[in-house]
């Protein structure tokens, strides 16, 4: 018999904030926008990656995936090539909000 799903439950979720939230945490939006590299670096600190990798399309990806959040690589990619500052702090937004939930 052949195997047409695997075990346990896969659910697709969306981020916890929206890509233009910055009223839902002013301090990460204004620590993205006078600091973005930086918080790039904290990012990549929470996630266990290089301080390098913390901004743009591959953290973003990265962290889609491991959160089951909908989304594409293409769609990764544009949002934060025109909106890269809004995407960092939605990022971290989020990895905020997991943590107080306990599931970061």
């Amino acid at each position: 018999m052949a195997v047409t799903r695997q075990p346990g439950s896969y659910q697709e979720s969306d981020f916890q904030t929206g890509l233009c939230d910055v009223c839902d945490d002013c301090g990460t939006c204004f620590y993205g926008l006078f600091c973005h590299l930086c918080l790039g670096c904290s990012i990549a600190s929470d996630m266990n990656e290089c301080c390098m990798c913390g901004h743009g399309m591959p953290i973003r990806s990265v962290y889609r995936t491991r959160y089951n959040i909908s989304g594409s690589l293409c769609k990764d990619f544009l949002t934060t090539f025109f909106c890269g500052a809004c995407a960092t702090c939605q990022l971290k937004r989020d990895i905020d909000r997991r943590k107080e939930q306990g599931i970061f």
